[in-house]
């Protein structure tokens, strides 16, 4: 079974965001994958050479639609 979540890292321990369906003491395998922007994910993909922040400031306007979007 995979089972794939998000999470927080606070003070040494990893707080997930939704509880998991396993069973006390069952044992699994943990692969840590950090987590980028959509910005940071899909800078470069037009060609922009210049700063990523003005690239998140411009898709991030309302006239943009992106916070509409599902």
């Amino acid at each position: 079974m995979s089972i794939e979540t998000e999470a927080v890292y606070e003070n040494g321990t990893l707080k997930l965001d939704h509880p998991l369906p396993l069973k006390e003491h069952q044992r699994v395998k943990v692969v840590i994958e950090t987590t980028t922007t959509v910005a940071r994910r899909n800078y470069g993909i037009i060609g922009w050479t210049g700063d990523l922040e003005v690239v998140r400031d411009l898709a991030m306007q309302p006239e943009q639609g992106i916070l509409e979007s599902p």
